[in-house]
């Protein structure tokens, strides 16, 4: 998956698969993570958001399925 790099402390960059619903991200840590069934639309929030490291704690962690890729 194509990622695009993004401004933020915590995360280094954002891909996302509309086909299979699919979000990615890679912190700096350069742990890369993938959560299903993310809606195209909270997506489009997100890259929108100012700090992407507080939209991911309150709209994203803990409300995906979420596996190591």
């Amino acid at each position: 998956m194509r990622r695009k790099r993004v401004e933020s402390s915590a995360i280094r960059s954002v891909g996302y698969d509309a086909r299979r619903a699919i979000l990615e991200i890679e912190f700096t840590s350069g742990i890369v993570y993938q959560y299903d069934k993310f809606p195209q639309s909270l997506h489009e929030k997100f890259m929108r958001a100012d700090s992407k490291g507080r939209f991911f704690r309150e709209h994203i962690l803990d409300q995906f399925s979420v596996a190591r890729a």
